[in-house]
């Protein structure tokens, strides 16, 4: 395959769309509907569970079925307290990180449409500058300007309103993705590129491919659990993020290295099959795919761990994004590692065995 730029304009105006759209763990829906109107000309139909989760496929009458998954949700917060002043409490939805929330612009979602709000923080004259009162979330309030618990009703703010960023898409210096919810959108961008190549290179694959765009991965990989007990694939390849360790303040030692433009990151893991992810290797190294490896102690984090227990065992791999700043809404990956996962699975797809099984006892 070419090493020019895989992603079209096409390709792009959907992925700064898809971004800039609000999908919280448990609201993944409207998310889904951009994503399935993108991936429709490049599948043979669509699957739909009860949750919410969403499946392209590819041959759906073959018996062997193999996985491309990504994640829709992004993390966010609920309302949970409103107190007589108007100020509203929150609790998190997923990893919602209260350190970067003190004065963030927020939309509280509701059923008369969008409610626009601040995380308030007491100005640095205010605060007691000998003993420094750090964010937390007993302290956390958003300020939606009105004067009382009644006008903020009257909004139709209640409590369980589900709170998302409006922080949108944006490039810097030409080649690095920025955005909230870049974990795990660009996933699900992802696997759909992976199905336009397979679409427009004209590859005909001998097994079932069901592109998948899990819900509710930010909150314990319950989409991707619920969904391969429908499927009951015979492998699973998982596309999630990663960190960059090597911006400030992280330790390799503990968190390994790996930095965003050195290609897409293969982990080693108990879950992770291990000749499935030879394979990937394989296809890396003959298609001169840069990447790099990562070791996971005891679990991965990521929907892979739901795949492979489930269903007696789903040979399962994963192929990482390295990301800067994870749940923050500065999200920063690299566009020749996006490229590079997106070859890296559509390689692997290609080497991939009808009915292989990845016996280590063959």
């Amino acid at each position: 395959m070419s090493t020019q730029s895989l992603l079209t304009d096409r390709s792009l105006d959907f992925l700064e769309k898809y971004l800039n759209n609000a999908s919280p763990t448990g609201f993944e829906s409207e998310g889904q509907k951009l994503w399935m109107d993108y991936l429709k000309p490049y599948v043979d139909t669509f699957i739909t569970d009860t949750y919410g989760t969403a499946v392209g496929i590819i041959n759906p009458d073959a018996k062997y079925k193999v996985i491309i998954e990504g994640h829709a949700d992004e993390i966010s917060w609920y309302v949970n307290y409103i107190n007589e002043d108007g100020h509203i409490y929150v609790i998190r939805n997923g990893g919602s990180d209260h350190q970067i929330a003190p004065s963030k612009r927020v939309n509280i979602h509701t059923k008369k449409g969008i409610v626009k709000g601040v995380f308030g923080w007491p100005a640095i004259h205010t605060r007691n500058r000998d003993k420094e009162e750090n964010a937390k979330i007993d302290n956390l309030f958003i300020d939606i300007g009105c004067e009382n618990k009644e006008e903020v009703e009257k909004m139709g703010v209640h409590v369980g309103c589900v709170i998302t960023y409006p922080d949108e898409f944006m490039i810097l210096n030409n080649n690095k993705f920025v955005c909230r919810a870049i974990d795990n959108r660009m996933g699900g961008f992802m696997i759909a590129e992976v199905a336009r190549l397979l679409h427009e290179n004209k590859k005909a694959l001998p097994f079932g491919l069901y592109i998948t765009n899990s819900v509710q991965e930010e909150v314990g990989l319950r989409g991707a659990e619920m969904i391969t007990h429908s499927i009951r694939p015979n492998v699973a390849i998982v596309t999630d993020v990663c960190h960059d360790t090597t911006t400030p303040m992280i330790n390799k030692k503990i968190e390994g290295e790996i930095k965003i433009g050195k290609g897409p990151v293969i982990t080693y893991a108990p879950a992770v099959q291990n000749n499935l992810r030879e394979l990937i290797i394989q296809s890396a190294e003959e298609s001169k795919i840069p990447f790099q490896r990562l070791a996971s102690s005891r679990v991965t984090g990521t929907d892979t761990d739901a795949f492979a227990y489930s269903n007696g065992g789903v040979a399962s791999a994963l192929i990482s994004l390295p990301l800067r700043y994870m749940h923050t809404t500065v999200e920063m990956v690299h566009q020749e590692d996006v490229e590079n996962v997106i070859r890296l699975i559509y390689a692997t797809l290609l080497n991939l065995e009808n009915e292989d099984t990845f016996s280590y006892f063959k």
